[in-house]
């Protein structure tokens, strides 16, 4: 039994009739119909009459009435209550750039409608520069990809990310549809963060597994101005799928790296239960969630939940 078919019940008593109770709540007849009807079949009792001229209540109708409108006095008394001392504070979280290509706007968008009155700090730093955040309690949460170096954190496993080759369809010799080899990338003019970035030294492991050396046309940290010379058809590629909805609509290709590996493993990582502030243990969860809808709804290419 749902609040709403309580309300939708409720409203159709206080119409006299269906069409018109309907036309109140802002939904079709036959919707309203068919929650009356499934909330007479879970009584396994008959509430209203339906006549030409309208509905009246059954004995059993008007027993439920009186409940109904009670329980729904208290429901919304609890909303109440709620909203009165809803939770406040602040939280920071760190998020690396492509990750927070991809997620940033809906987890504020989660935080602002479950917690408006949370004030959130959002930094969008390197994965190395948010452990070393963390580390210095200058984060309570981040999402990073290595947690070699942690210090008393709590660190759960959320998802892996396949790479995509991604280009401008301007730039020559690029490959058919379909997956592609890793070495068949390494001839491409490739524009790769630096040597100290996670995801380069996740590449170079993986070329040099292959005994390749891939054509490096250009080393950029900042994701934004890496996407850019991208765009402009200054070289191709390998990112995670996140990386592809940077400038969404800039028409780019991608392609799938046909190895299983390398994949990159992004891990939550905080502060300690008894460090976190009740503001901080909400923003985790909510993080947790909005990743898993993300990847459940298809709109965080190429990754897989973990399983918890």
């Amino acid at each position: 039994m749902e609040l709403r078919q309580l309300r939708y019940f409720i409203k159709v008593i206080e119409c006299g009739s269906m069409s018109r109770a309907a036309a109140e709540l802002g939904v079709v007849t036959s919707a309203l119909s068919q929650q009356i009807s499934r909330l007479e079949s879970e009584l396994s009792t008959r509430l209203l009459i339906r006549t030409a001229t309208g509905t009246t209540l059954t004995d059993a109708g008007m027993a439920f009435l009186r409940q109904a409108q009670l329980t729904l006095r208290h429901a919304d008394d609890a909303v109440l209550a709620a909203r009165s001392a809803r939770l406040s504070g602040h939280v920071s979280v760190g998020l690396a750039p492509t990750t927070s290509s991809v997620l940033a706007v809906p987890f504020m968008d989660a935080m602002r409608a479950r917690y408006p009155d949370v004030r959130v700090r959002l930094v969008e730093s390197l994965s190395g520069h948010l452990v070393t955040m963390l580390n210095a309690r200058q984060l309570d949460l981040a999402i990073v990809f290595q947690a070699e170096a942690a210090q008393r954190w709590s660190v759960q496993r959320l998802l892996d990310e396949r790479l995509f080759l991604i280009a401008a369809p301007t730039l020559p010799d690029l490959p058919g549809p379909g997956p592609v080899s890793l070495r068949e990338t390494a001839r491409l003019p490739l524009i790769l963060p630096s040597r100290s970035h996670g995801l380069r030294a996740l590449l170079n492991d993986a070329f040099a597994r292959l005994r390749v050396e891939p054509r490096i046309a250009a080393e950029v940290d900042g994701l934004a101005a890496l996407m850019a010379l991208v765009r402009a058809g200054h070289g191709a590629t390998l990112q995670p799928g996140a990386a592809a909805t940077h400038g969404a609509g800039s028409k780019l290709r991608t392609w799938q790296i046909r190895e299983r590996q390398p994949t990159r493993t992004n891990m939550l990582a905080s502060l300690s239960d008894d460090e976190l502030s009740p503001a901080a243990l909400a923003a985790r969860v909510l993080l947790t969630q909005t990743v898993a809808r993300l990847v459940r709804e298809e709109a965080w290419p190429g990754a897989r939940l973990h399983k918890l």
